[in-house]
Parts: structure tokens; C-alpha cells; sequence
């Protein structure tokens, strides 16, 4: 579609940022907090750039009141934050932490007293360490019991004052990246295992937006799905069949759960063909019909092209960690898809396709196939960001991404998609995962590397001053 005159922006809105709490809180062992899967994962060697680790990070939890005045001066309408489980309940269960009750209180009121909507995300992938060592953590069904006792404990202290909750966050990636790859904890490459843990986490979220529905009456909860919409490599049969095959077991294996409560019937019966399904148990179909969302989350940032893959094909590819552009490999599964090149798009140093066509598609296709309203809950460009004598940080290129990313949105929702708001990744600066600090995404510079001391400075870039402006109008000058 083509329009000659685009849809404005809804007036409510909800322009907003994100973030996660170990990427950057830090005081990682502070006022009572537990031990996470991560704080124990970083500090095997070579498992992230240069050994850097969430003990600091940007030191949020000690300077969020900074932090929440800079998003009141941009004008920001909405945060989404994390919650570390650790950091409530220490051993994952039993006691609960009142100094982590009291600090995300005090965050939430932070929040709420600079008119900004809090966004309260359940579970962003740090996982106590307790849960791990008892039972396996996800690889247990027991974790659907704890995860939801979890949730109700946020329910019940913060359901008062947050009305926008985001279960779990990119359930995708965490099961993919810690079962499949191993560059996730707890590092393990097992299939079979990867499909049962996933089942387990559909299982979880299910029980916890069921338990919702008695404790936040008038609030909204929906998962977080990290989404990059499938593409055929060219006008073949082939490689079209290589794309349904790609989307069916790498997005509807999700979605199809969170909206329906079903697994994808081609899917499953491949998988039940090589031995992989999960197991199902009585009542498990039930219980996921009941955990229906209220609206999709869609974490945004690519679109994968896919190819025909013989059954002698490529499996397991490089992937990029460095920020040295060109060094990802194609990976596939051999008989059902291979990652190809798409020659039609530019890529960031991390060989991110940048197709800001491809949110307008996955927002469209959410749509039509869930019905769903959606919140864009991330979107953003993590590239290398230069300090300049003046504290100036020119990043011209992440207001051409988001710009750009905007537009698409604004063009979907003249398409008729329901979009909640938008949420950029990240707004400071903080710990990517296995990239250190060298990948930055937010709009203030944070003076954290890897090597020395330094003093967590908070320098607003150009980007600040630019996504300001576009909340001001509304977005009507992008």
C-alpha cells in the first residue's frame, strides 16, 4: 500500500525506551540480591568481549533518579525496565528480598512522579542461580511454579501503580542461545532439551498472564517476541518453501502459542518425525489457552533472507560478536532453510540487516494473523559511538535508523495495524550481552568501558536532543 497521506501517530502514544536489569543495574551482589545465571556465565573465559561482566554495568541501581531525570528532560512517555528475579527472591523462592521490593518501588514512583508510564518487564533472561543449581532451572517443569509464585509477588507490590507488564522477554533467544548455540547460559547444545525447556517457558508465561487476571485487574500483559520476519531468496519455489519452512518453525513456533495456545501443525509434526517434540502432559493444552495476551511485544531489529538447504546442507554458522562487519556465517537446518545474503540491504558492523520495510511487514503480519494489538517494545541500532573533545557524540546514523524504523511504523498503522508505542533500545548506554561496551545503543553515553576506571559520566548525543523533538510533535516532524 501506498499512501499519499500517512496516519498520525495515536495522541496517547506511548513513545518510549528500554532496557534490562543486568545489562544495566550492576551491584550485582548488593542489599541482598542473589546470584543470577549470568553473574556465574560471564566469568567463564572467552564467554564475552575482553571478560566484561554486569558487576557494574552502568551502575543504574545507583543512579536511577539520573537516569529518570534525563528521560523526564527528553519528555519520555514510557520505560520499559526488567526486573531481576534474583533481586526479589535471592534463591529464586521462599524469602522474599525487601530491599529489591524497595528499590523497583522506588524506581516505579521515580517513574511515576515524571509523568513516564513504567513498563515492567517479568523475566529478562537472568534466571537465579539457585533455580539452576537445584533443578536445571528451565529444564524443570518445577520452574512453572516458581516463575508464577515470582510474578504474583510483582503483581501484588507494583500492580497498583504499573498497568503495562511484559511476561517474558524474548523467550526465542534465551532457549535458542542457551540450549541450541551454548552462548548463552547455561551453555548447553541439545535439541530434544532446547524444545522441552522451550515448552516448560510457554508453559510458565502462560500461568503467569493467567495468575494477572486476579491481581491486576485493569492492567494490559502481552510477551515480548524478538521477530525477524522470513524472506525467500528469489521468486523459486524452493527457496519460497525455504522461508514458510523458516517462519513457521522460527515465529508461529511462538506466537502461535502465546495468541491460540497451539503449536503450528507442520511444525510439530516435523519435529515428532525426528524424535524432538516435547513432551506434553494432561492439562498443559488447557493451561496454555488460558494465558491469551492482551497485546503482542515485538522486539524488532531484522529480517533473515533463506534459501533452499539440501539435506547434506549447511547446519551451524559463525555469528558475529566481534563488531568486525562481514564475519557472520550462514547457518541453516539441513532440508528446511538456509540464511543467504540479501544483497538489497545494508548492514550494521554486527551484520544486522537494516530493513526498516521488514517492521512494517512483521507488524502487518502480526496483525493479520493474531489480531492483536502490539506494543514495539525494542527497536534500535547498537553501533560504535565516538566521544568528541565537548562531550559531542555525533551519531547521525542512529537518527537515520530510527527515523527511518518510525516511518515504517507510522506507514503501518495507516495499514491499520494497532500500535501501543514504541520503544527504542536502548536509552543510556549498557552491557550488550556477549559485546561488552563497545556496541552502543542508547541516546546518553555512558563513560563505561572495558579497560580502566571511568566514571560512568552521563553525555546526551545527538539522538537525545533529535527523538525529544519527536516526541514533542508527536512525531510529525521525523
Amino acid at each position: 500500500m501506498i499512501h499519499k497521506n500517512l496516519e498520525a501517530f495515536p495522541s496517547q502514544f506511548l513513545w518510549g525506551s528500554a532496557s534490562s536489569a543486568y545489562q544495566i543495574e550492576g551491584a550485582w551482589d548488593e542489599d541482598g540480591k542473589g546470584p543470577s545465571n549470568w553473574d556465574q556465565f560471564v566469568r567463564i573465559p572467552g564467554k564475552t568481549f575482553k571478560g566484561t561482566t554486569g558487576d557494574m554495568a552502568v551502575d543504574h541501581y545507583h543512579r536511577y533518579k539520573e537516569d529518570i531525570r534525563l528521560m523526564a528532560e527528553m519528555g519520555l512517555k514510557a520505560y520499559r525496565f526488567s526486573v531481576s528475579w534474583a533481586r526479589i527472591f535471592p534463591n529464586g523462592k521462599g524469602e522474599v528480598n525487601e530491599k529489591g521490593i524497595q528499590f523497583y518501588s522506588n524506581l516505579i514512583d521515580e517513574l511515576i512522579k515524571h509523568r513516564i508510564e513504567p513498563i515492567l518487564t517479568i523475566y529478562h533472561w537472568d534466571l537465579p542461580q539457585a533455580l539452576q543449581d537445584e533443578y536445571g532451572g528451565w529444564e524443570s517443569r518445577e520452574i512453572i511454579r516458581d516463575f508464577t509464585n515470582y510474578a504474583v509477588t510483582l503483581y501484588k507490590h507494583f500492580g497498583d501503580r504499573v498497568k503495562y507488564w511484559v511476561s517474558l522477554n524474548e523467550q526465542n533467544i534465551f532457549t535458542n542461545f542457551g540450549y541450541r548455540t551454548a552462548l548463552h547460559p547455561p551453555g548447553v547444545k541439545d535439541e530434544k532439551l532446547f524444545h522441552q525447556v522451550n515448552h516448560h517457558a510457554n508453559l510458565a508465561n502462560a500461568s503467569a498472564i493467567k495468575e494477572f487476571r486476579n491481581y491486576v485487574s485493569d492492567g494490559k500483559i502481552g510477551p515480548s517476541f524478538a521477530y525477524s520476519p522470513s524472506y525467500p531468496a528469489s521468486a523459486k519455489p524452493e527457496d519460497i518453501i525455504a522461508a514458510e519452512n523458516a517462519e513457521e518453525l522460527n515465529a508461529h513456533w511462538w506466537m502461535d502459542v502465546y495468541a491460540w495456545g497451539t503449536y503450528p501443525q507442520v511444525a510439530w509434526r516435523y519435529l515428532e518425525r525426528k524424535g524432538l517434540a516435547p513432551t506434553i502432559e494432561d492439562g498443559d493444552l488447557e493451561l496454555l489457552k488460558e494465558g491469551k495476551p492482551d497485546f503482542m511485544g515485538l522486539n524488532y531489529y531484522q529480517t533473515t533472507t533463506f534459501e533452499r538447504n539440501p539435506l547434506d546442507g549447511v547446519s551451524e554458522g559463525k555469528m558475529n560478536t566481534s563488531g568486525k562487519k562481514g564475519s557472520t556465517e550462514d547457518s541453516g537446518v539441513p532440508g528446511l532453510y538456509k540464511t543467504v545474503k540479501n544483497e538489497h540491504l545494508e548492514r550494521t558492523n554486527w551484520d544486522w540487516n537494516i530493513d526498516p520495510t521488514g517492521l512494517r511487514i512483521a507488524l502487518r503480519r502480526i496483525t493479520n494473523r493474531y489480531e492483536l494489538p502490539i506494543l514495539i517494545s525494542e527497536n534500535g541500532l547498537g553501533e560504535y559511538d565516538k566521544l568528541e573533545e565537548g562531550d559531542i557524540v555525533n551519531d547521525d546514523y542512529r537518527i537515520d535508523y530510527l527515523r527511518v524504523h518510525l516511518k515504517a511504523t507510522q506507514e503501518a498503522i495507516s495499514d491499520g495495524v494497532d500500535v501501543i508505542g514504541y520503544c527504542t533500545w536502548s536509552f543510556t548506554d549498557l552491557l550488550s550481552w556477549l559485546n561488552g561496551f563497545q556496541k552502543r545503543y542508547g541516546f546518553v553515553y555512558v563513560n563505561q568501558h572495558e579497560e580502566g576506571e571511568h566514571d560512568l559520566r552521563r553525555i546526551k548525543k545527538k539522538s537525545y536532543h533529535w527523538y525529544k523533538e519527536v516526541i514533542e510533535t508527536n512525531g510529525k516532524n521525523l
